[in-house]
């Protein structure tokens, strides 16, 4: 009989989109798109379309922890991802686990600190913000703001691709990690420029802008395939190269579904 082929897991801990474009099921469409098998720990509910967020409820820490550990149990996890925790009790089940590195093998953690939707929903409880700073950022491998996050994170705005720059730099002073600071938001620029810092490298990003979509779990989709480029043994800057090729191919292959878009190539 023939040797089964084996491929790398990928575990995304994040929220659930009920409308399918971001998200859990953004993360673990990319997971498969790049050859990787997507594993799932779902910290709240949302009812959600690409228009508005209707409501939120939040996972248990019990049960969130629990399928963090079902997945470490049985699962040979190469590269984890988180997006949508929400609360600041779920923040701390996430920091408390992945920091105990002696329990279990140190994998790249890339967190995506999700703060606002494009919708302007809030995504995280205020309260919960400290947490995230203050216990899980020092945690991760890399961190994925776009500029609204990055101002918040360091308390100032980015209205250029300079700015983007010393933002990284002050981030990574700030928490310890890599980051890449996403300008796809900046205004009066031709193109979608993204700065990637790890303390040693620094990466300028850039494709041209889309015209005519609007796209709906794009920072999902970038962080989710940063995460499956890692579990499939890539370093972390050529992993982020990766990630800004395939989240720029699905914008630019996006299809319509009823009145809205959705990305492509997954």
């Amino acid at each position: 009989m023939a040797a089964r082929k084996k491929i790398p897991v990928a575990l995304t801990i994040a929220g659930s989109d009920s409308g399918g474009g971001a998200g859990i099921q953004a993360d673990l469409k990319t997971f498969a798109a790049l050859g990787v098998h997507g594993a799932s720990a779902i910290a709240c509910l949302t009812a959600q379309n690409p228009k508005r967020v209707l409501g939120i409820e939040v996972c248990s820490p019990k049960m969130l922890r629990q399928q963090i550990e079902a997945v470490f149990e049985e699962l040979n996890t190469r590269a984890v991802k988180t997006g949508m925790l929400f609360s600041a009790e779920n923040i701390s089940v996430v920091a408390k686990f992945f920091g105990a590195r002696t329990a279990r093998p140190r994998v790249p953690l890339i967190v995506d600190p999700v703060l606002i939707s494009t919708s302007g929903a809030k995504l995280l409880e205020p309260k919960a913000i400290k947490i995230l700073q203050e216990k899980l950022l020092p945690l991760a491998t890399l961190i994925t703001p776009n500029l609204s996050e990055a101002e918040i994170l360091i308390g100032e705005k980015n209205s250029s691709v300079d700015e983007m720059r010393k933002a990284a730099r002050k981030i990574h002073s700030r928490f310890g990690c890599a980051v890449l600071v996403k300008g796809g938001h900046l205004k009066n620029s031709k193109e979608a420029t993204d700065v990637f810092f790890d303390g040693k490298t620094e990466l300028l990003l850039s494709a041209p802008f889309v015209k005519g979509i609007r796209t709906h779990g794009t920072g999902c989709t970038y962080s989710a395939a940063i995460c499956a480029a890692l579990a499939l043994g890539n370093d972390l800057p050529r992993a982020v190269e990766i990630g800004k090729q395939f989240v720029t191919a699905a914008i630019s292959q996006s299809c319509k579904i009823g009145k809205h878009f959705a990305l492509g190539n997954l």
